[in-house]
């Protein structure tokens, strides 16, 4: 059949549209299908170069010093050593602690047997002399009076070649009829070394001195 001139127009134009229609559908991908386009592979390294995490600092060791002096060893420069001056240190201690315990129902022989090998002999019997004096011994008695007694060292006051001297803080808790008390005095304590050891060969208020 025959076309005529309008008809043929028609019939070109719409190829024309039939045709770029279809260069659409081939050559813009959205248009293909409903689904999301594809996302762009990762690539494979980094741009940048991963920055590496800081260390855990490190203590750095004190500098000593070549040139540091070390503590001097003052037994050296004393007639006595170390444990010599321990043991010195507790004979004081024990003798101070007896010094100011007592009782009314001691005699002055008891009183003394509780510093037995802690005091010399001369000492002990001056002690013995002193607990005995008649007016000090019968108010202790009338008042049924205790003492007990505790001793701590202070300082070391002097010493010699076989002798040392401490001042010592006794504290005395003393009960009697009227009540309890506490009394405390500080006494300058000397104490001698022979072959036997050390013992308290005088006492003394440490304000009157001892050395």
């Amino acid at each position: 059949m025959d076309l005529t001139a309008s008809q043929r127009k028609a019939v070109f134009g719409l190829i024309v549209v039939v045709l770029a229609g279809l260069g659409v559908y081939m050559f813009v991908p959205a248009t293909r299908g409903s689904g999301p386009a594809a996302a762009p592979p990762s690539p494979r390294h980094s741009a940048t170069a991963p920055t590496a995490s800081p260390a855990a600092p490190t203590a750095s060791p004190v500098p000593v010093s070549a040139g540091t002096p070390a503590a001097p060893d003052i037994y050296q420069w004393l007639p006595f050593t170390q444990s010599e001056l321990a043991a010195a240190a507790s004979v004081t201690t024990e003798f101070s602690d007896a010094y100011g315990t007592w009782s009314y129902s001691q005699n002055s022989r008891a009183y003394i047997a509780t510093m037995r090998n802690l005091a010399t002999p001369d000492l002990s019997q001056v002690l013995a002399q002193d607990y005995s004096v008649p007016g000090v011994a019968s108010m202790r008695t009338r008042n049924k009076q205790v003492s007990a007694g505790s001793a701590v060292i202070d300082s070391l006051r002097a010493f010699g070649t076989s002798s040392i001297t401490f001042v010592v803080t006794i504290s005395q808790e003393i009960t009697d009829t009227g009540g309890r008390s506490s009394v405390t005095g500080q006494y300058a304590v000397t104490v001698a070394s022979d072959s036997s050891g050390w013992q308290v060969n005088d006492i003394e208020l440490a304000s009157a001195g001892n050395s």
